[in-house]
């Protein structure tokens, strides 16, 4: 309601004020109203001592004082009747008519009201002009309610401890970082440590987000920062949370520009001479979260400001285990093995790991399940990772067979080449935008790769199209292998420009496609780097088609076994398939 009194009740005043003021100053007549014939019966017969003429409003009035009006249908044409008749005629202005002025405003307040409307909503309570952020004083989050990031909460704790002891760093001349940057991938628990932080020192936690402070309007953003560092004085020891940092601490200076970037450029200014203005031992800490950290600003990371940066990666194998075991509390697990199910989601962050435990929960009880199983964990790591059962979608024979050969091509590769990732799960059921999938999981997680693990990725990726060749001619391979093709693309170009794995190419960093450099890179060096990537997949295919050539039969009854039961495990696959590995 506070809206409606400034934006809407001055206008309406106005209108109102204007009104009245026609209502003064128009000289309206009063009388008795008759019809145009019996005005002019009347004035003829020299019943009226003086006319008035205002506009199409005529005006008699009579010798003993009794006014009579009406209006004429035309006025030019009667000025000659109402002359004849020897009355004192006399012409008025006729003024303007309220409503007149009333129809010539509305317009105008209308579009007052809707332009102070969309200044209210976009400048965030331009009015108020205060900061958007939302203050608790606990938290309710303590370290124990983070799993999986324990290098994160020892580096964490030193800051901790400072917000509940700053005497000890005081006395030895210490200074704590005014700063601290988490970044890492979505999802791995950055916001959770910041409020665990406030938990575990006890203090208030003020959290904003840095897009909260970017505005159209030039100057509102850096407002809202002085806001925001003036109420975490008056709360001091405190946490000031910014999340997604990235959002105001870009780099200056790129392109672009305008009010938005003038906007964002002045508040991020604000933001350093804020940190600049700490004092020693005011107990006031930032934290802020990014996982875009490359585009940050270099002085919002020099010492002094967010001095200390702390990586929260994705957890491994250990801290998966522990991710799982928090969300599995009140969840009834039957015979399921969260070790397993830790070996089998390698590259999970903490919210998906979250999102699995949840959507085995709701396939449990949509099977009808009282408990929750390993065959629900299964059903769930699925569909998140190859999309929804599309179960409505039906295939003809022909495109179930190709289907079958297509994926039978990708799992008997990953059997010939021994450093592939061993196979989970092999089906031709369609999902998401796939109408199969072969599915590898790691053994234990990847820190780097090696040119032998590459080159059987390569492979893998190449065999479902290389099968199609085989068995049904080359005028008969499909469409499905595209995103197959994307993918060794991919591995072939950043063995090529990144990792230096390509003799002829060497032991250089090429600009990667769309990267900042990559259009001043010369013709020759462009053109190495195309060969070599062809060179690099066409290698891969032939290793493929020598490698199924030599197993063609085992090729034969994986697919013949997927058309069967339209989906085997990683175990079933190797029975069927007796071959004879590649080198």
């Amino acid at each position: 309601m506070r809206f409606f009194r400034p934006v809407i009740l001055v206008p309406v005043i106005v209108v109102l004020l204007m009104l009245s003021a026609a209502a003064v100053f128009v000289p309206w007549g009063t009388g008795t109203a008759v019809s145009y014939t019996a005005f002019m019966s009347q004035a003829e017969a020299g019943a009226f001592a003086a006319i008035t003429v205002r506009g199409a409003e005529i005006t008699g009035r009579a010798p003993d004082g009794a006014v009579v009006m009406t209006e004429a249908p035309a006025v030019d044409a009667v000025v000659a009747r109402l002359t004849a008749t020897g009355a004192d005629l006399t012409f008025e202005d006729p003024g303007v008519a309220p409503w007149d002025v009333a129809k010539s405003v509305m317009p105008m307040v209308l579009v007052i009201g809707i332009l102070g409307f969309a200044l209210h909503r976009m400048g965030g309570g331009l009015m108020r002009g205060g900061a958007p952020f939302a203050s608790t004083a606990r938290t309710g989050k303590t370290f124990n309610d983070v799993a999986g990031a324990g290098e994160a909460k020892q580096d964490l704790m030193e800051v901790v401890d400072f917000l509940g002891n700053p005497q000890r760093y005081a006395v030895l001349g210490a200074a704590v970082p005014k700063g601290v940057l988490l970044s890492g991938p979505p999802g791995t628990g950055k916001t959770l440590l910041a409020k665990a932080m406030a938990g575990e020192a006890g203090v208030p936690f003020l959290s904003v987000s840095g897009s909260d402070f970017v505005e159209m309007f030039v100057g509102l953003g850096a407002k809202r920062v002085r806001d925001l560092f003036k109420r975490a004085r008056a709360q001091a020891p405190c946490i000031v949370f910014i999340d997604e940092i990235d959002a105001v601490g870009r780099a200056r200076g790129g392109s672009g520009g305008g009010p938005q970037n003038e906007e964002r450029e002045q508040t991020l200014n604000q933001l350093l001479v804020e940190m600049d203005g700490f004092v020693a031992g005011t107990g006031i800490v930032v934290v802020a979260a990014t996982n875009r950290p490359d585009v940050l600003d270099e002085a919002l990371l020099r010492p002094g400001r967010f001095d200390r940066r702390i990586v929260v990666g994705r957890p491994d194998m250990a801290g998966r285990r522990e991710i799982l075991a928090v969300h599995a509390i009140g969840k009834p697990l039957d015979g399921v093995d969260l070790d397993q199910v830790a070996r089998s989601t390698t590259g999970f962050s903490g919210a998906d790991l979250e999102n699995l435990v949840n959507e085995a929960a709701l396939w449990a009880a949509r099977q009808g399940r009282v408990t929750v199983t390993p065959a629900d964990f299964e059903a769930a790591r699925d569909k998140i990772l190859m999309g929804a059962e599309r179960k409505t979608l039906t295939m003809s024979p022909e495109e179930r067979r190709l289907t079958a050969f297509h994926e039978a091509g990708h799992a008997l590769m990953a059997l010939c080449f021994p450093h592939s990732d061993p196979i989970h799960k092999a089906t031709i059921l369609p999902r998401g935008q796939s109408l199969g999938l072969v599915m590898r999981v790691p053994e234990r997680d990847r820190i780097s790769l090696t040119l032998a693990q590459i080159k059987a990725d390569l492979r893998v990726a190449v065999g479902g199209r290389v099968a199609e060749q085989m068995v049904f001619g080359a005028e008969r391979v499909t469409t499905g292998a595209s995103s197959d093709i994307a993918h060794a693309t991919d591995i072939a170009w950043r063995m090529v420009t990144e990792w230096g794995l390509s003799e002829k190419a060497g032991f250089l960093r090429y600009p990667a496609r769309g990267e900042a450099g990559a259009s001043m890179m010369s013709d020759h060096a462009a053109e190495t780097v195309t060969s070599e990537v062809r060179r690099i997949i066409d290698d891969a295919m032939a290793d493929a088609h020598a490698a199924m050539d030599q197993n063609l039969d085992s090729l034969h009854r994986i697919a013949e076994a997927l058309l069967d039961r339209e989906t085997l495990t990683g175990a079933e696959i190797g029975q069927i398939a007796a071959l004879r590995q590649a080198a």
